[in-house]
């Protein structure tokens, strides 16, 4: 499905918006198509993504994103770093308006488009922090912490810990060799006190591509 607002250039390579999207976000779903479609006519134009991504934008971006959305605690505090285009922050804050979102992303340009989106679909659990995520732990401590394509499980375990409380989760979106990451970081999760360490495997039956998680607690 396709938005009026979205230039005829965008809508005719834009993806149909695929059966799963109605299921995972439920009675939001009106909220995600709006976002989908501003990200589809805007993205390309403030650097949010490129134009080859407009062909998978459901699949691979919005509907990769929302797969996380179960594994959030129930009205939880969750801060998501390296918001960049609002994946996978915006998109959880749209299929989860009971849990409350901080967006860390350090570039004025994305912070903009983060704040802007977030008033414009009128999501009153979306606050956003301009910085880094190790320049901003003094302030926030949430209950899970979340991440998509920011860096390697070894830079990135030591930055987001910080911000977590004792017993909450980091819940990172990975690549196909999040293993080997895993093996590569084992030292960085020894020292950061990381227990009940997993990979899941999310969307299976639900999408094409699935989507794999690194999900640990911080001790």
């Amino acid at each position: 499905m396709t938005d009026a607002s979205v230039p005829t250039d965008a809508a005719a390579v834009l993806e149909v918006e695929p059966v799963a999207a109605a299921q995972l976000f439920g009675a939001q779903i009106e909220t995600a198509r709006s976002f989908t479609n501003e990200l589809a006519r805007r993205g390309e134009e403030l650097g949010l993504i490129g134009p080859l991504e407009l062909p998978r934008l459901w699949t691979r971006h919005i509907l990769n994103s929302a797969l996380l959305a179960p594994l959030l605690e129930a009205r939880g505090r969750v801060a998501d770093v390296g918001s960049g285009a609002g994946l996978p922050g915006l998109v959880l804050a749209i299929a989860r308006p009971d849990v409350h979102f901080t967006l860390i992303e350090p570039m004025e340009r994305r912070v903009d488009w983060l704040t802007s989106e977030a008033s414009r679909l009128g999501l009153a659990n979306v606050g956003v922090v301009r910085g880094r995520a190790e320049d901003v732990s003094d302030a926030i401590v949430v209950d899970q912490v979340t991440a998509r394509a920011v860096s390697a499980l070894s830079k990135l375990i030591p930055i987001t810990v910080p911000l977590v409380r004792s017993g909450g989760q980091l819940i990172l979106m990975k690549g196909a060799r999040v293993d080997e990451e895993i093996e590569k970081a084992r030292k960085v999760i020894l020292r950061n006190h990381l227990a009940d360490v997993e990979v899941l495997e999310l969307g299976e039956g639900v999408v094409e591509e699935t989507t794999r998680v690194f999900r640990a607690t911080v001790d």
